[in-house]
């Protein structure tokens, strides 16, 4: 029994310390600027596509779901602020973060699991270089700037998703539905949707660092390292996204 926590147990360590040294690395020198715009670039602008087509289809298909239930109360009126509070709060943050975690997690472990393979990061090391330094922190801060902003952009792609189906399938009026969709929001809802995706963008970009530094087996060891990644950032977005509800649930 003790012998079947000892990997899992030394895997949480190793993992808590890359995270510690990643996040103080931040206010160390150097902080290599251009790497972090290169990883911005790839983050943020090469999710782009992904994250408009999914939250625009994500707020249309909310807008038709809420309005066939509404409709049994004559309470058509109400999609706006449905669509808007479902999509702040929950859906936008969730659902880009999953894609940012299946595109750029993978991405990451993936690179820096060939780097880890080919002996580049120990070669790193032997010219004094810090690894962490160079690959980890860059990718953390991109991702930490860039997810905010990805779902920011969801919610509004969103937003008029459900605005589509309104004003086409409801005859809502387009003021009506922005109005709705304003006035429900309030300032506890804003900040979930921010934090949320800001802690999950330093939880993938540190998950997806760690599986690539730790790969080992060659070619074969990039894929399970890949594979891995992805799947324990989407489970800890769900957990986290747990805890987090519950906090501003209690406020």
């Amino acid at each position: 029994m003790l012998d079947a926590l000892k990997s899992p147990i030394l895997a949480f360590q190793d993992f808590i310390l890359l995270s510690v040294r990643a996040l103080t690395n931040i206010f160390r020198t150097p902080r290599y600027t251009d790497d972090i715009m290169l990883q911005a670039d790839s983050i943020g602008v090469g999710s782009l596509p992904i994250v408009i087509l999914t939250g625009f289809f994500s707020g249309a298909v909310m807008g038709l779901q809420m309005s066939r239930a509404l409709n049994q109360y004559g309470a058509t009126g109400q999609v706006g602020a449905i669509v808007s509070i479902t999509l702040v709060r929950e859906l936008g943050p969730v659902l880009t973060s999953l894609l940012v975690a299946g595109r750029n997690a993978s991405g990451i472990a993936s690179e820096l699991g060939s780097m880890k393979v080919t002996e580049q990061i120990d070669a790193m090391r032997a010219l004094g270089t810090d690894p962490t330094q160079k690959l980890v922190t860059p990718r953390l801060i991109a991702m930490a700037v860039t997810l905010p902003l990805l779902t920011i952009l969801s919610d509004f792609v969103g937003l008029c998703g459900g605005w589509v189906i309104a004003s086409s399938l409801l005859n809502q009026t387009s003021s009506e539905y922005w109005n709705t969709a304003y006035r429900i929001l309030e300032w506890n809802d804003l900040a979930q949707g921010l934090l949320k995706p800001f802690l999950f963008a330093i939880l993938i970009s540190l998950i997806g660092c760690f599986y690539g530094i730790r790969t080992s087996g060659g070619t074969q060891g990039v894929g399970r390292a890949t594979t891995q990644a992805v799947v324990v950032a989407s489970v800890w977005i769900f957990v986290l996204n747990f805890f987090i509800t519950q906090i501003f649930v209690n406020l």
